[in-house]
């Protein structure tokens, strides 16, 4: 499935080969904030004598020169490593669904998958913005690569102990605590401003397109050999993705004083201070952070057990279980490739709080379903959703938060995503042992109508909401 300036130190932005002539990056309609450490300023180092446009997206005749190419390659090495993943998060959620048919163990898989995520993105976010971000992709591919490798001999050898993949899952999760924040802190450092909301529209779609192909793959590898196949598969993808990654030049975050003066030192804890103390004053990042709380606590997390719904109501058919996930990758693909042909210029805000409505409408249709097919017509719908509200929240903040900020405002947005659906399957996975989850997917749905209702309604929630769509134009807009 991940940074708002202002507080915290700031950085210069150099090539990772040569250093160009740097210069302060434009702020255009971003909203400005009192800083904690003024010593240091940020500037991006891009094409020399870049100019902006409307909204501070770049003229369109200053765009980085070979933008286009870093952008398809960082896009396509990000995508085969992303569908190694998809394998395995496929082929572990159907053999723990299978082997075991209980909602505990579900709900202990997603603990393990996404609570290290929470803790190491508290670090990971900051490291972002100190640190090499090409290099902690890397460092963080390889690690999951190695972990998925040793889990696969481990198995090779006759272990199959439950512990064994949850210790896996904990080690992939903590890599992905580092990589996640620092790609998406990395994208706007290669794509000028103004096409973001347009790349990260092709990039859903690609993505949606490799979750249409990898259950399909999966369910293939998975019933013709086993899980250990996937695995290995995992880890030949993990180092092509790597390959690539080294092919495209990326900045890399430096320390500048704003004087011309070496700024002082400042300590991994002044930095997570420093974001901290930033979100805190920033309304806007506020409600982003609390939708997306409130998103995958009552929908995420529930959708989650869609498998477990299908076995129990349906069969357990691999192909069932199939198209469960491509009906959602359906949707997710024309859904994405819609947002990226058609919604460029639209409002942000809009999409957001029109797709979150939409989930809780989708959560009691899933849950009031008791026709196989009509099931499958609502999870193309939830996946149909899912990139009119992913991706305008991420390209919303990648617009409006300056870039020395990225890597630790997308480090809080992991660990938001990343405790919030383990505390959901921490109730759901434990409830759906005692009650269906028809009934649980319908109580979601609910509770969501009746959390987003009363926070719009809320004068807080309208002030927030206000200041959002005033932050928020779009650049062509402006």
């Amino acid at each position: 499935m991940g940074d708002v300036g202002g507080g915290g130190d700031h950085g210069a932005v150099t090539d990772d080969a040569t250093a160009p002539t740097s210069s302060t990056p434009p702020t255009g309609d971003r909203p400005t904030h009192d800083s904690p450490d003024t010593a240091a300023t940020a500037v991006l180092a891009d094409a020399p004598g870049r100019t902006t446009g409307a909204g501070g997206a770049p003229a369109e005749a200053d765009d980085r020169p070979g933008w286009v190419r870093d952008t398809v390659v960082f896009l396509s090495g990000q995508t085969v490593s992303l569908f190694g993943s998809m394998l395995v998060q496929y082929a572990v959620m159907w053999h723990l669904t299978l082997q075991t048919q209980s909602g505990s163990v579900l709900a202990l898989s997603s603990v393990f998958g996404f609570l290290p995520q929470a803790v190491i993105s508290i670090f990971g976010g900051v490291w972002a913005d100190r640190h090499n971000r090409k290099l902690l992709i890397i460092a963080a591919d390889a690690t999951i690569a190695v972990t998925t490798l040793a889990l696969a001999l481990l198995m090779l050898g006759g272990a199959d102990d439950l512990w064994l993949i949850y210790a896996a899952l904990a080690i992939r999760s903590a890599g992905a605590g580092i990589q996640t924040p620092a790609v998406s802190a990395l994208v706007p450092q290669i794509v000028p401003m103004r096409h973001l909301m347009r790349v990260n529209g092709i990039n859903a779609t690609i993505q949606s397109a490799m979750m249409l192909v990898a259950p399909a793959a999966a369910a293939a590898v998975y019933a013709s050999f086993d899980i250990v196949a996937v695995f290995f598969v995992d880890v030949v993808t993990a180092a092509i993705g790597i390959g690539l990654l080294l092919l495209v030049p990326v900045a890399r975050v430096v320390r500048t004083a704003a004087d011309g003066e070496d700024a002082a030192p400042v300590g991994y804890f002044d930095d997570l201070v420093g974001g901290l103390r930033y979100i805190a004053g920033h309304a806007f990042v506020r409600w982003v952070l609390a939708l997306f709380a409130v998103v995958f606590v009552l929908i995420v997390a529930p959708s989650y057990l869609t498998p477990l719904m299908v076995v129990r109501t349906f069969g357990d058919e691999v192909w069932k279980l199939t198209a469960n996930e491509l009906a959602f990758s359906i949707g997710m693909l024309i859904g994405g490739a819609v947002v990226a042909t058609w919604a460029a210029n639209r409002s942000r805000i809009g999409m957001i709080v029109g797709s979150t409505v939409a989930f809780g409408g989708i959560s009691i249709g899933l849950g009031l379903s008791t026709n196989l097919w009509v099931f499958l017509g609502f999870m193309f719908l939830l996946g149909l959703g899912v990139p009119f509200f992913s991706t305008p929240s991420t390209t919303v903040l990648q617009e409006t938060v300056e870039p020395q900020m990225q890597g630790r405002v997308f480090g809080f947005v992991g660990i938001v995503m990343a405790v919030a659906m383990p505390f959901g399957m921490a109730v759901f996975g434990p409830l759906a042992d005692r009650m269906s989850v028809e009934l649980l997917l319908v109580l979601a749905g609910v509770a969501l109508f009746v959390v987003v209702g009363v926070a719009l309604a809320l004068p807080s929630g309208r002030r927030a909401l206000e200041d959002a769509r005033r932050q928020t134009v779009a650049p062509a807009d402006v």
